[in-house]
């Protein structure tokens, strides 16, 4: 089993914005609906790579999480997406007690992360541009 990542966007957003993210997420998540919740977290995410932009003389082993947004954010694809921020968006449903795996009434597995990271991917692709 891999070890729990200690990971946090807290590391980068600070702790009163990331307090306010898992509240919003224990209130929102358990009702609500996946292609929501995808964007408010994309969003959320976005916020960070702004502020990960912002940190000067950004190195890998102090701004890991920063880096990792930076680097997802060029990644262009849900699934390097995926691979380089998952472990942060697990922790922050982890912090706010709720789970992003659902099962369809069909009996169908499905993810709310992994809807995050196609919205994330594709922040700004808009039909009319």
């Amino acid at each position: 089993m891999p070890s729990k990542s200690k990971r946090s966007l807290q590391d980068v957003v600070g702790k009163e914005i990331y307090t306010v993210w898992v509240d919003m997420l224990r209130e929102l998540v358990p009702d609500g609906r996946t292609h929501r919740l995808s964007v408010v977290v994309a969003g959320m995410l976005l916020y960070a790579v702004d502020k990960s932009m912002q940190i000067k003389h950004r190195n890998e082993e102090e701004h890991s999480v920063a880096m990792s947004l930076i680097d997802a954010n060029e990644a262009g694809c849900p699934e390097a997406i995926k691979e380089l921020i998952h472990d942060v968006v697990d922790r922050l449903f982890k912090d706010a007690g709720v789970k992003y795996q659902r099962v369809s009434k069909g009996g169908e597995r499905y993810s709310i992360a992994d809807e995050i990271y196609n919205e994330f991917s594709s922040w700004y692709d808009y039909p009319w541009d």
